[in-house]
């Protein structure tokens, strides 16, 4: 049996008919397919283009051996996340936020705090750089259009942010489900479109030489191995998986596995794909984005222009989703204070509050993906340190605590044996990180129109 829910918890089950934040944010209305759009919409996005530069730093056998071991240990790692919260639920205890999860089944007032933290961190993170990373497409775009236009990288951050206080108003997660699968068939589209353009490359007179060999120094190599692995954390990452089951319907048990089979169906289609293609054509001369591999600063472009121009739009398109799925945690703390829950959810009293703190929030994020081109670097500390507690550590632990398999048995070891590597994995890829930013330190600069590689 799990623990009581803490007597000190600040969001005890007892008030939920008063929590705005459950009530409207995390709506529970959805079915097992709609989990599985929201799912693929927070792990399936434009860092499928890295994967290739991820190949780069480690080679085929490891680029191959870890890609496949990060997602069977993600995959096994949220199916043992949604038996906790299946187990809570039947207990009398549905949680539908990661925080109240930790801080009930591990009995500790720290945990709930902590996991708001970092939960916190990632989310926002990961939301400045969406909002920078669709500013940058547009960028490419004029760039075709206008080689000289006077138009600079922040004023197409400005307009990017403009769109999402417009799409921030969806009340709830659940109402983003046509989106999210909208979202779905566009990484399928534009990974499809990049790895047609990878073959046509490879097969063209114009194509580069191919060389798969890792760099010389072996210090070198082990830096980017492990940069290399705390990529593909942050890439299978989601950090949300018990608010995206919040949003289904009750009873919730047995859906999310089924939710997650959707998911990673799409994942095996894409990763796997963009990876083999672009090391293929490219070797480790490859880019950190593919696309820019495609299109050199030197030399004609090793694909149609159509073709990399659709996939711009695709992964445009698709970034207005990743950016909405992320914000939904900070919506619903913000919600569970402002807004009231007695009242219609499009009634003066909550629509007023959240148009103002959403676009507050969204242009605090478009301030900041402007002013900071270089996030992809603090971003990957943040992915490092956040990631890995958040979907390789907490969800053993959280299982081990709730189900308290014995000491002897193998699901036990397996769920130890996890929780230590990807620690060690973690805090040497944390390292990894800092060290890459340390290195690209000379190349910041505030609101620059160039975003560094």
């Amino acid at each position: 049996m799990a623990p009581e829910p803490l007597r000190n918890d600040p969001f005890p089950e007892i008030r939920r008919e008063d929590d705005a934040g459950a009530a409207f944010v995390l709506e529970s209305k959805g079915e097992w397919w709609h989990a599985g759009f929201h799912l693929t919409t927070a792990i399936v996005g434009p860092t499928v283009l890295t994967l290739p530069y991820v190949f780069r730093g480690l080679g085929w056998g490891l680029g191959f051996l870890c890609l496949t071991v990060m997602g069977l240990v993600t995959f096994y790692s949220y199916y043992l996340m949604s038996l906790v919260l299946d187990h809570c639920e039947k207990s009398g205890r549905r949680h539908i936020r990661f925080r109240e999860l930790a801080a009930d089944v591990l009995g500790s007032g720290w945990m709930f705090y902590f996991v708001v933290l970092i939960q916190t961190a990632v989310n926002t993170g990961i939301s400045i750089g969406a909002i920078l990373l669709a500013g940058e497409c547009i960028q490419i775009m004029y760039s075709e259009l206008s080689p000289h236009g006077p138009l600079k990288l922040y004023h197409f951050i400005a307009m990017v942010t403009v769109v999402m206080i417009f799409l921030s108003q969806f009340p709830s997660f659940h109402s983003l489900r046509h989106i999210n699968l909208v979202s779905l068939f566009l990484s399928l589209g534009y990974t499809f479109l990049v790895v047609g353009a990878c073959i046509n490359a490879g097969k063209s007179k114009n194509a580069p030489p191919r060389d798969y060999s890792l760099e010389t120094s072996q210090l070198s190599r082990v830096f980017s191995a492990f940069t290399s692995i705390s990529i593909i954390a942050a890439i299978f990452g989601n950090g949300i998986l018990p608010e995206i089951q919040a949003t289904l319907a009750p009873p919730a048990t047995g859906k999310m596995l089924k939710g997650l089979m959707l998911c990673y169906s799409v994942i095996l289609v894409t990763f796997y794909s963009a990876s083999v293609s672009g090391y293929w054509v490219f070797g480790n001369k490859v880019n950190s984005n593919i696309l820019k591999s495609l299109m050199p600063d030197e030399g004609p472009s090793l694909a149609p222009t159509w073709v990399l121009g659709l996939a711009v739009v695709f992964i445009l398109l698709q970034l207005f989703a990743i950016g909405l799925v992320y914000s939904q945690v900070a919506y619903e703390i913000m919600e569970k204070k402002s807004a009231d829950a007695n009242k219609a959810v499009f009634s003066p009293r909550n629509l007023i509050p959240r148009i103002i703190l959403r676009t507050l929030y969204m242009a605090l994020c478009g301030f900041f993906a402007a002013m900071l081109p270089f996030f992809g670097d603090i971003n990957g500390v943040v992915g490092a340190i956040g990631f890995i507690p958040l979907d390789f550590v907490l969800p053993m632990l959280l299982y081990n605590m709730t189900f308290k398999p014995k000491k002897s048995s193998v699901i036990y070891w397996i769920n130890t044996s996890i929780m230590v590597v990807f620690s060690g994995a973690g805090l040497l890829g944390s390292f990894s990180s800092i060290r890459k930013l340390v290195l690209d330190a000379n190349k910041f600069k505030l609101f620059s129109s160039d975003i560094v590689d």
